[in-house]
């Protein structure tokens, strides 16, 4: 598959909504920041602006599953959040394990020397940006595997 236009990742978080977003050509992911939750209408109506200013045409959300592959509480809300979005908008949406990604953003901000304050900001963030990373980098190859 070929990424035609930005691509929205989120880092979903019942507090924090971790933000980021692809160039045209899916090649680069650039962390947005985060969406303070204010109640899932208000989080979607946020969004859907984020998504016409940016023109996003797919959507991916992380899906936190248990480390054993089990979906706990938090993924099953992620799952209806995603479903939420995609009716929402009318885009597709897509879930992405995201078991690594909470993890491999905090130890990439405690490497750059970033305090425990500084992590606390960024996380988020660079969490959505480590996911979407992963999900062009599978599109990418889906495409090298299936040209059409």
């Amino acid at each position: 598959m070929s990424v035609s236009g930005p691509v929205l990742a989120l880092d979903f978080g019942t507090v924090r909504i971790g933000m980021a977003v692809s160039d045209e050509a899916g090649e680069f992911a650039f962390p947005m920041g985060v969406l303070r939750s204010r109640g899932r209408e208000r989080d979607l109506a946020a969004l859907c602006e984020v998504i016409a200013e940016r023109s996003v045409r797919r959507v991916v959300v992380g899906l936190p599953v248990h480390m054993d592959g089990r979906r706990g509480d938090t993924a099953i809300a992620a799952e209806k959040f995603a479903n939420a979005i995609a009716e929402s908008t009318g885009l597709p949406v897509e879930m992405l394990d995201e078991r690594w990604t909470t993890r491999e953003a905090e130890r990439a901000l405690r490497d750059s020397g970033r305090n425990r304050k500084q992590r606390r900001e960024l996380v988020d963030a660079t969490a959505a940006a480590l996911l979407l990373r992963t999900w062009l980098d599978r599109a990418a190859n889906r495409a090298e595997v299936d040209p059409a």
